[in-house]
């Protein structure tokens, strides 16, 4: 991606929006010294340790061991690749991306943003409609909606005319082909050539993508003789139902810091769910889990907490979206709500009895071993409803451990035995259809800080390095490359890698100004780690040339172990 938009482009984002610019929407920025320095946006603490280095323009958090540019930074925090962030970038800086081959993508292009536009002003025509003393507001109020949350989340009201939208629209000089396009409006099957809107007399939700652009809408009817309860924007070139999740550009920070995503079906549970503090949760609209949405879920946790209807359909609706988590490889729990009851609902009357639900949620296994025990009292139904709902949900997990943890749970559920259980499981086939492939781990830093499991003396090598870098044209770095290549033997033309926690860790340590004597704790510490590694080197050559009897082996492996011990005598 970086070839076909160019690193030329790439690099007028950098000019154009530094560092700091991008991260500081995201964290509270303060200057320390040459860095800048705030809270970690990836982990809860009370003390910063995310760094910002303006000079170079990077990052690097110490509570979570990751560090970048501006691109990996806006990649982790809006959960997109490199494409998406070039995009998002690239309109904050004011940059046009100008892809290689590009007739054809400048028309794709061109349309786009043209849909973006009609998106944008349909959702600001319903937010003008929906006055405080229309139906919509009211029913909107009733259902349990602060007026902080529906202005908050740009609820509208589509009026209850065929063409209003669409004439508003056409006078703002949006086409007939593009409003089709944006699933604004639509032809009348009878009678081609006549067109009006898809939406009308409905309360309006935008939906958006994880940056936060509208790409569709949900329209909730409100006369109750609708049969369409819920409408759905149809699939455009802006909006594919399996790829995006309602709310997801507002949970995806609280789903990364709380470690899981609250899955619910339904634009007013999840609104509700926000107001009443679960800022983690996500929507379906009128769709199944797909495998786009895993991934995207995946990016921010791996944990994933369902939380559907509990009538027949809902409990269906869950036991498919739980298969396909538990294959992608998420860990899968569940809420059980009052008979009867949704999201919603239990949230409207006791928000704290909605939290104790979700603190008691069980994993999807023992949730449905509960749920079939107290719907099935006869034994031989019961058995066959665990072997058609639960044993394929076992199947899918991916942990061995676990596994065989749930074949023990299941089979004292069922009074059985976990043998007899194990015998059940592979005549449990998986289907093509749902093999999904999970998206694997987040993707490594390519910076190469040292970890905690590297070696004192790796760790050492990376500090010594990065303080030549960070100091680099000053006297302390030519003494330290000089001092390095005499205690190591490397070769004067040495190449020095980037290690982006160790740089932070040089500037942190030594300041803006370091002077000639800065550095000599740093040598005298890196060499007596270098004559440590090599004497034990030393001690193992001694012992192998005494077991083989090898006179001038063990002549040479004492001249050495004598040498270093005598150089490492000198620092006591």
């Amino acid at each position: 991606m970086r070839e076909m938009a160019g690193v030329d482009t790439v690099q007028q984002v950098k000019d154009k929006l530094s560092i700091v610019e991008t991260i500081s929407p995201y964290v509270k920025l303060t200057k320390a010294g040459k860095y800048y320095r705030g809270l970690s946006p990836f982990n809860k603490e009370k003390t910063p340790s995310f760094y910002v280095n303006p000079e170079r323009g990077s990052y690097y958090c110490f509570s979570s061991g990751q560090g970048g540019d501006q691109f990996t930074f806006i990649e982790k925090m809006e959960g997109v690749d490199f494409k998406g962030a070039l995009k998002i970038l690239a309109e904050k800086a004011g940059v046009e991306i100008v892809y290689s081959g590009s007739a054809e993508n400048k028309v794709s292009k061109d349309k786009l943003d043209r849909l973006r536009e009609a998106m944008t002003h349909a959702e600001a025509y319903f937010g003008r409609a929906l006055g405080d003393g229309t139906e919509a507001y009211k029913y909107a109020r009733e259902r349990g909606l602060t007026p902080e949350t529906i202005a908050a989340w740009n609820l509208g009201l589509a009026p209850d005319g065929w063409r209003s939208l669409l004439e508003a629209l056409s006078a703002e000089g949006f086409t007939l082909p593009e409003l089709t396009a944006a699933g604004l409006v639509k032809e009348a099957d009878e009678k081609r050539g006549t067109f009006y809107d898809r939406f009308r007399n409905r309360l309006m939700f935008p939906i958006r993508d994880s940056a936060g652009r509208t790409v569709a809408f949900t329209g909730r009817a409100l006369a109750k003789d609708d049969q369409a309860k819920y409408l759905n924007s149809p699939e455009t070139d802006l909006f594919k139902k399996s790829e995006v999740l309602f709310g997801m550009d507002r949970a995806k920070d609280a789903i990364r810091q709380r470690g899981f995503a609250i899955l619910v079906e339904g634009q007013f549970d999840l609104v509700l769910l926000h107001q009443a503090g679960f800022t983690n949760t996500i929507a379906l609209s009128g769709t199944a889990l797909s495998s786009q949405h895993l991934s995207l879920i995946k990016r921010y946790a791996d944990n994933l907490m369902l939380c559907l209807d509990a009538d027949r359909a809902g409990l269906a609706a869950s036991a498919k979206n739980a298969r396909a988590a538990l294959l992608s490889g998420m860990r899968v729990k569940a809420v059980r709500l009052p008979d009867g009851k949704d999201p919603a609902d239990v949230v409207s009357e006791d928000a704290k009895v909605f939290t104790t639900l979700v603190q008691d949620a069980k994993s999807i296994i023992e949730f449905f071993l509960a749920v079939l025990s107290s719907q099935e009292k006869d034994e031989t139904r019961l058995l066959r409803a665990v072997e058609g709902i639960v044993l394929p949900l076992v199947v899918a997990v991916k942990s061995p451990l676990e596994q065989n943890r749930f074949v023990d749970i299941i089979a004292r559920a069922v009074n059985s035995t976990p043998e007899a259980v194990r015998k059940a499981l592979p005549k449990i086939e998986v289907a093509p259809e749902e093999r999904v492939e999970g998206i694997g781990e987040v993707r490594k830093s390519v910076l190469a800080g040292a970890s905690p499991s590297s070696s004192v003396l790796e760790v050492r090598r990376a500090m010594v390095l990065a303080v030549m870098q960070a100091y680099a044209e000053t006297p302390l770095a030519e003494r330290l490359k000089t001092e390095y290549i005499r205690i190591t033997g490397a070769d004067d033309s040495l190449d020095l890698p980037v290690d982006e926690r160790a740089l932070f860790e040089a500037g942190l340590t030594y300041g803006e100004t370091p002077d000639q004597s800065a550095g000599d704790e740093l040598l005298q510490m890196f060499e007596y780690t270098v004559l440590s590694a090599q004497l034990r080197d030393a001690t193992q050559a001694l012992r192998s040339a005494e077991a083989a009897n090898d006179d001038e082996a063990m002549t040479e492996a004492m001249r050495t172990f004598r040498e270093l011990s005598a150089r490492m005598a000198s620092f006591n």
